[in-house]
């Protein structure tokens, strides 16, 4: 089974964190920067300075994909790293990251691995954000008129 774990779930893990040992596989964690440095004991300038090397070294340790999510939100398995280049500000709203969660769940369900579901989400997660900016622009758009502009940007994949 998959496993994708955002927000509160990243917040038990911070008290827990022997837990991802024993959750080794297919699991996905989306950390903002703040929940990374809960996780690792940094803060979370010292997260920004490092997003790279702490996504990578995070997820080689505990086994697990990390979207640490931000500006270029950097998606590592351990050994690939992908560094998104999709997005805006106007999606650092709250509701944003559940949406993220939700589209990696949804490609976990049909059946890609995780570090390919993680990338393909959080690439379509930030092209649907450009798009919605552009219709409602940045200031205005929201993570409910990304959700509801979605099937119409993958309509233009099929």
């Amino acid at each position: 089974k998959s496993l994708v774990i955002d927000a509160d779930g990243i917040n038990f893990l911070s008290m827990n964190i022997n837990i991802p040992e024993a959750i080794k596989g297919r699991t996905v964690i989306t950390p903002h920067p703040g929940e990374m440095a809960r996780l690792v004991g940094l803060t979370v300038q010292q997260v920004n300075d490092n997003r790279f090397a702490l996504a990578k070294l995070f997820a080689k340790k505990y086994g697990v994909v990390v979207a640490l999510k931000g500006a270029n939100t950097v998606v590592s398995d351990g050994d690939r790293v992908y560094i998104n280049r999709t997005g805006n500000p106007g999606m650092s709203r709250g509701g944003s990251g559940d949406l993220l969660a939700g589209m990696v769940a949804g490609l976990l369900a049909q059946g890609f691995e995780p570090f390919e579901a993680t990338v393909a989400a959080v690439c379509l997660h930030g092209a649907v954000g450009d798009y919605a900016a552009k219709k409602y622009s940045v200031h205005g758009m929201t993570p409910s008129d990304m959700a509801a502009l979605l099937p119409e940007l993958l309509s233009q994949y099929e």
